[in-house]
This record gives structure tokens, sequence and C-alpha cells, in this order.
């Protein structure tokens, strides 16, 4: 059974791996180059004096010490080169790595090539021993690289040998008897500066000393280190090379979009950073710029938009209350001018008295009708909700039609219904009549007398569904469409596109005669809104006109 080995001191021959190693970890400046402790934030580099410069207010000192030197290093180092030194530094981590290892594994090859040497070598001088007479003369016979030699129970040396072609021997420690069966390294004397050693126990208590010199096993490793320090450095100045290439034309794109945030804070919203490949960190970078580009144009462009039709919302509030004014000037005039007329004693007779008061009535009606719509089309801008029942359309078209046939009775007017379907809606049934009556009594009175005018029900195309769709309705709603046909005169471009807009009228002094106020049309767009539809006119100079009323049918 053979004895533990103690602790085996550090040979010599290790030292240059040693100063590899440090050379490589070694943190210059004293512990300048500590990491921050956790919670620390990697970005606070302290006041930067320009900034500071001319203050005011207190200024914050910088951090002192190693780590606020390197945070403010960090802070001002350009991207590329923070990018080549982490790479840098990480291959340098791992070729160490590699190469510690590498020595390591020779180093221990090395040595367990030398510890068989021995103990064969060992094995042989006590085989020999055996075979000799115990008081006989003793003759140590080693390998010529070797050291040996063998001793008595006391310690008393009775023969040895020196490895030749060496200067010195191992510097052998007083307690050989407790290292006996396993090899150790001791340091040596003389140009070797570390030794192998195997102590081999003997039947008459002696023991054989075998030793070898590692001097050359640590000559192998210092050429390994050698090696691996040149070849460690050719590989960091050609990774660097190549590296700062990579990074410059991988960050190129950056500089377009450097390039492109310049032009944009010039004001120029619709420029876009170039596109790049998606799958890239830079790709993404940009996919993303543009996104938000996008909404800012858009948020930009919405607000220019917000404001024009602010801007034209209220010139067409000062045109309306002029226009309003305007037309409530005219019947206020009139029972003005008949109530002086009376005044002034015009009326002789009661004929003529019953003209006046009769005018005075119908500009008081003129100006009743006009107040209505007017507080009408106000509630309908507030968008109040209105009373949403189930109605019969058809029954409402039906209706409309007849009381237009009294009030006209020579003008031909046709109901034609297509499909056959119950076209049933929710609505308010009297504001439902009111759209169906004004829009007949503005075909009535825009066209010439005996002029057909056909009221048509149909089911909506896809199309005409996709209308209400952009409105805020379902996708898919079924809808009825409501056609007010004329053959008259018809409307030009510019006519048809004013037509529904308030105190708008294509024959100004033909509706005056009429009595009309100029919102019948306003007041149908109004009403078909507030239902959830839309209306059209489709007219062309000399072929009539077409007002079309869509409504999202009534679900079932």
């Amino acid at each position: 059974m053979t004895t533990p080995p103690g602790p085996e001191p550090e040979p010599q021959g290790t030292g240059p791996a040693v100063g590899f190693h440090g050379a490589v970890f070694a943190a210059p400046g004293g512990g300048s180059g500590r990491v921050g402790h956790a919670g620390e934030s990697p970005w606070h580099t302290g006041v930067h004096p320009e900034h500071a410069a001319g203050s005011q207010g207190p200024v914050s000192v910088p951090p002192r010490g190693g780590r606020g030197r390197l945070r403010a290093l960090s802070g001002r180092t350009p991207l590329r080169v923070k990018m080549i030194a982490a790479v840098l530094m990480l291959v340098a981590v791992g070729l160490t790595a590699i190469s510690v290892a590498g020595v390591s594994v020779l180093r221990g090859y090395l040595v367990d090539r030398a510890d068989g040497q021995l103990r064969d070598t060992a094995e042989r001088i006590a085989e020999q021993l055996g075979q000799q007479p115990p008081l006989g003369p003793v003759e140590l016979r080693v390998p010529a690289d070797m050291y040996g030699d063998i001793r008595t129970s006391t310690g008393t040396i009775r023969d040895s040998a020196d490895a030749q072609g060496i200067t010195g021997a191992p510097r052998l420690p007083d307690d050989l008897d407790g290292r006996r069966g396993s090899p150790f390294t001791v340091p040596g004397t003389g140009s070797e500066s570390s030794w192998r050693v195997l102590v081999i126990p003997l039947d008459d208590g002696g023991s054989v000393v075998v030793g070898v010199s590692l001097g050359e096993a640590d000559r192998t490793v210092s050429r390994l280190i050698a090696i691996d320090l040149l070849v460690g450095f050719a590989v960091l100045m050609v990774l660097a090379g190549v590296g700062v290439w990579v990074v410059r034309v991988s960050l190129r794109p950056l500089a377009a979009i450097e390039e492109t945030a310049g032009a944009i804070a010039a004001g120029d919203l619709s420029r876009r950073v170039p596109p790049a490949d998606f799958r890239t960190e830079v790709g993404r970078l940009g996919g993303s710029l543009n996104g938000m580009l996008a909404q800012i144009e858009s948020a930009f462009r919405a607000r220019e938009a917000s404001e024009s039709t602010a801007r034209e919302s209220e010139r067409r509030m000062r045109r309306f209350v002029a226009d309003a004014g305007h037309e409530l000037r005219t019947p206020l005039t009139a029972i003005r001018g008949f109530a002086e007329l009376y005044r002034q004693g015009a009326a002789r007779s009661p004929l003529e008295l019953d003209l006046l008061i009769r005018r005075i009535e119908d500009a008081a009606a003129r100006m009743g009708l006009l107040v209505e719509d007017l507080l009408l089309l106000a509630r309908l801008d507030r968008q109040r909700p209105i009373d949403r029942r189930p109605v019969d359309l058809l029954a409402v078209a039906a209706d409309a039609v007849q009381e237009a046939r009294v009030l006209a009775p020579d003008r031909p007017l046709d109901l034609i219904v297509d499909g056959g379907l119950a076209y049933q809606v929710l609505g308010d049934e009297p504001r439902l009549r009111q759209i169906l009556a004004n829009l007949l009594s503005n075909a009535v009175t825009h066209t010439p007398d005996g002029v057909p005018v056909k009221v048509r029900l149909r089911p909506g195309t896809p199309a005409e569904s996709r209308l209400l769709e952009a409105r805020g309705a379902p996708p898919g709603i079924p809808t009825v469409v409501c056609d007010v046909a004329d053959e008259g005169p018809g409307l030009t471009r510019e006519q048809a596109d004013r037509v529904f807009e308030r105190f708008y009228r294509v024959d100004d002094s033909r509706s005056r005669e009429d009595g009309g106020t100029g919102l019948g049309l306003a007041i149908v767009a109004a009403l078909v809104a507030a239902h959830g539809g839309t209306v059209q006119v489709d007219s062309s100079p000399g072929e009539g006109s077409i007002f079309r009323v869509i409504l999202p049918l009534a679900p079932d």
C-alpha cells in the first residue's frame, strides 16, 4: 500500500506560462479597469465639460476613479470601434483559453510520460537488487538522462548515479519515506529547474530513488507558448482588418439612416430609409423607422387636413350665417313692408286688407319653414341619436309618391320595385318620409312641367354595400337603394358637387319664386347620414338626374 503523495511544489519551469497568463489578464492601473457593480447605470458618464460650461445651476461632478473614466470613454467611443474591440477581446479570451488548455494538456502528457519512465526504471532496479546477494556490492544502473540512488533503511546512500549531460541534480526533501510510491516534483540544482522523482521501497527497508529532469518538457511548453503568442497575435491582426471592413460595410445603412433623419429634420417628411435585408438588425431598424416615419407623416398630414377642414368649416359657417341672415331678411322685409303699407292706409278696402294680411302670413310661413329647417339641421349636426324602429320603406315610398301626385296631378310619377323583397330598415319613419318628400319636391320643382319622375326601390349591390362599410357599417351588410330619377335638364359637374350644400341653389330666382329655402337637399344628406346611409347624385347636362339613397337593411 503506497502513501498518498503530499502537496507538490509548483515547478519553476512553468514561469513562462504564468507570465503568458498574466500578460493577457493583468488589469493595469491598480484595479482601474474594474467592472461596475450591479445596479449602476452603464450609461452614466457624468456631465461633459462643454455642457457644464456657462451653466448657472449646480454642476454635476463626473464620477471619480477608473470606472468613471471608462464610462466617459465608452460614451465617446464610436459604435464601430466598440464592436471591433468587443470582437477582438472575445477572440483574445478564446485564444487564451485554447492556449491554456493546450499547454496544460501538453505538460500533463510530458509529465505522465516522465512518470512512466520513472516507474519502469525503478521496477527494473528493484528487480536487479533482488537478484544480488544481500551483503554483496551494489551497482546502480540507470539511463543516461536520469538520476538514481539506493538508500538504506536509515537513509544512507549506498550508491548513486548522476544524469549524463545535465548539470545539477534534484533537491530531494528529507521526508522521502513519506513520499514512497508516487512520483512528485522537486526543484533542481544547476541548469535544470525541476525534476520528477519516484521513491520505491525495498524488501530490506531501504529504497530506490530515481529522477528525471523536466527541463526538456519545460522547454517544449515554452516553445508552444511562444507559438501560441505569435499565432494569436497574427490571428488578432487579421481579424481586426477583416472586422473593420465587415463593420464598415454592415454599418453603412446607418449612414443612410442618419442622412434620412437629417432630411426629415429639415422638413422633408416624405424621405424614407433605403430598404435593406429584413433579416438583419439594420434592416429591421430601417423598417421600423420607415413605419414610424409613415405614421408621423400620416399624423402630420392629418393635422394639416384637420386644420384645413377647420378653416373650411369656419368659412362655411360664416357663409351659412350670412345666407341664413339673408334668407331671414327677405321675409322679414316683406312683413315690415306690408305692415308699413297698412300703417300708411294703403288698404282702403276689405279686399286689399285681406291681400296684405295674406302676404304677411305667407312671409311668416316662409320664415317659419326656414327656422324649422335650420333647427332640424342644428339637431342633426349635434349627432343626437334618432328613434330607430323597423320601417317598411316600400310603404313610405308609396305614400310619398301618392302625396306628390296629389300636389302635382299633371306630373307622371311612377314607383318601380325590383326584387319583390320586404325593404325594411331601422329608422325614424317621419324622417324617412321627409327624405323622399324633399327628393320628389326637388325633382318636381327643378324640372319642366310634364317631365316624368320615377322612384325605384332595388337591392343594393356589393359595391354599394362597401360604400357603407367605409362609413363604419359591418362588412357585407345588405342594403336597399332608393333612386329618384327625372328627365330634366340635369346638372353640371360643379353643380352636382355642391348640390347638397346648405343654401345652395342651382336656379336661385326660380327657387325663391317657389318658396324654396335651399336647405331641402342638405336636410336629405343629413337625415340619410343619421340613418347610417349615404346619398349620391348621378347627373349630366341634358340627361336628367338620379338621386340615389343607400340605406342598410334591418337585420332579420
